[in-house]
């Protein structure tokens, strides 16, 4: 991975790369930010430009032997830790699963992970075996560059087990890195924290979700940027609505807001039909249209500035509901629509679920 194939982060890569340049490398950091920020793929730029014999223009050569290692994550010298699930469980047991996971998303989250080597149900961690594990890895010199470095992801899953690292991460044999992929600071040990410099990681915005999605997947600029204004800086949801097959999720909103409106029985029945056949994940991803179809409607109606994240006919749909949706009712139809979320993902009955939402949406428009 190299930084030029980061989405954004322009000012933490370069703080990064102004770290190895002058070889003033913290022993321990922490990569802080939010799921799908693109902070593992950081972490993983850095360690290839660390290692990388033949730095060229603030990135790395990607052409080296230590580059082709790195890229492959089989660099002896570059070791990894993330969440397993069970006792005992190292993350050596995972490390092939890993290495696809990585080439297939290096923005993934935790619960693709998990379910990825079959968690299903159970909680991940990183347990007692591992940080032993970890000690006597980091022991070792290192095998063919200067540095030995470890990229532990989500060290929020240590837990207490993170005592047994604190002298490892206060004091480390030489040139050894430590890099702390985050998302949630509280969940992290203070005396971790207190230890280790942090580098926050920023939210993505809109345009570079966008054009992360041209780039990558090829989308037409029409398309990323709606999927852009849906996954709200989260480049790995961005990823998720793409792979989902095209749905035009506001005509859909639209004609179901009408058929409410007037509140004809047997037409809401009807869409409620077809709606239950769409299948539980273009319902959620339906359903997060609606909400941000929601937010932006507010803050139109609050602001009267139509400078919001709507594409051109959205907006349009959005200015001709000003005189039937009021601020009472925008509260109620979110809540509702909240709701619907929520049993999605536990499997409610789709057909009754809706139907029932498409009676309480015609009060709430209505009242």
């Amino acid at each position: 991975m190299q930084f030029k194939n980061i989405i954004g982060q322009s000012t933490p890569k370069a703080l990064l790369q102004r770290m190895a340049d002058s070889e003033r490398i913290p022993h321990a950091l922490i990569l802080l930010g939010m799921s799908g920020s693109g902070d593992l793929a950081l972490a993983m730029a850095f360690a290839q430009y660390v290692l990388c014999q033949n730095k060229q223009d603030g990135d790395a050569c990607g052409q080296c032997s230590q580059c082709s290692k790195v890229e492959k994550l089989v660099h002896p010298d570059l070791h990894f830790s993330f969440p397993t699930v069970g006792t005992n469980v190292t993350s050596d047991a995972h490390i092939a699963d890993w290495r696809k996971a990585l080439a297939e998303n290096p923005y993934m989250d935790v619960n693709q992970w998990l379910q990825r080597i079959g968690a299903e149900n159970k909680q991940g961690n990183i347990n007692k075996e591992e940080c032993v594990a970890i000690i006597r890895k980091l022991s070792l010199k290192a095998f063919e560059g200067r540095y030995k470095i470890l990229i532990m992801w989500l060290p929020e899953y240590l837990g207490k087990e993170g005592t047994r690292l604190l002298k490892l991460i206060e004091e480390p044999p030489d040139d050894t890195l430590i890099i702390l992929v985050a998302e949630n600071q509280e969940l992290i040990l203070n005396t971790i924290l207190s230890r280790c410099q942090l580098v926050k990681v920023n939210r993505l915005n809109d345009e570079e979700v966008e054009a992360g999605l041209i780039r990558q997947k090829g989308l037409s600029t029409e398309k990323a940027r709606s999927i852009a204004h849906l996954a709200a800086g989260d480049f790995n949801e961005a990823l998720s609505i793409a792979a989902q097959p095209l749905k035009d999720n506001s005509s859909l909103f639209l004609d179901w807001l009408r058929k409410c409106y007037q509140g004809n029985g047997v037409e809401m029945a009807a869409w409620t039909e077809t709606f239950a056949d769409l299948g539980r994940e273009n319902q959620k991803q339906f359903l997060q249209y609606a909400l941000h179809f929601m937010r932006e409607y507010m803050l139109l109606k609050t602001t009267g500035n139509d400078q919001v994240r709507l594409l051109p006919e959205e907006l349009k749909t959005a200015q001709n509901l000003s005189k039937i949706i009021g601020f009472g009712q925008i509260e109620r139809i979110t809540k509702l629509f909240n709701d619907c979320s929520f049993h999605i993902e536990r499997n409610a009955n789709q057909k009754l679920l809706f139907l029932d939402a498409s009676i309480q949406l015609n009060k709430i428009l209505r009242a």
